[in-house]
């Protein structure tokens, strides 16, 4: 079994800046892909960015410039840095990971969300 710990959401203001972190831990071999989605009440869950256990990232068009995606594989953490903030970034953000496990080789998990909130 594989958790998904998130941390960094929160209250900031419109043009500020928050990090969003993401832990996993138990028995993984290997993490095939990170990333993070959001959620609001009146839309599908969306991709916001993913990193490749090579570093390859992807960006949904509205963050490009603003958002930026790591991830630290010795500590199985991906982090999003959210900058230049905006309203419309409010949502609930998850943490996402497609896991090799002893089962198997691409298995799906979730973090249990972290609302992130921007007032105007």
């Amino acid at each position: 079994q594989v958790q998904l710990v998130e941390s960094g959401g929160g209250l900031v203001q419109g043009g500020g800046s928050l990090r969003l972190s993401c832990a996993a831990s138990g028995i993984i071999l290997r993490i095939n892909a990170m990333g993070w989605y959001r959620q609001t009440p009146r839309k599908q869950r969306e991709l916001v960015a993913f990193i490749t256990n090579g570093g390859s990232t992807n960006y949904t068009e509205s963050v490009k410039g603003r958002f930026t995606i790591s991830r630290d594989n010795a500590k199985n953490t991906v982090y999003l840095q959210m900058n230049s903030l905006k309203p419309e970034d409010t949502a609930v953000y998850y943490c996402y990971a497609d896991v090799h496990t002893l089962v198997l080789m691409s298995d799906e998990y979730w973090g249990q969300g972290t609302q992130v909130t921007v007032s105007s």
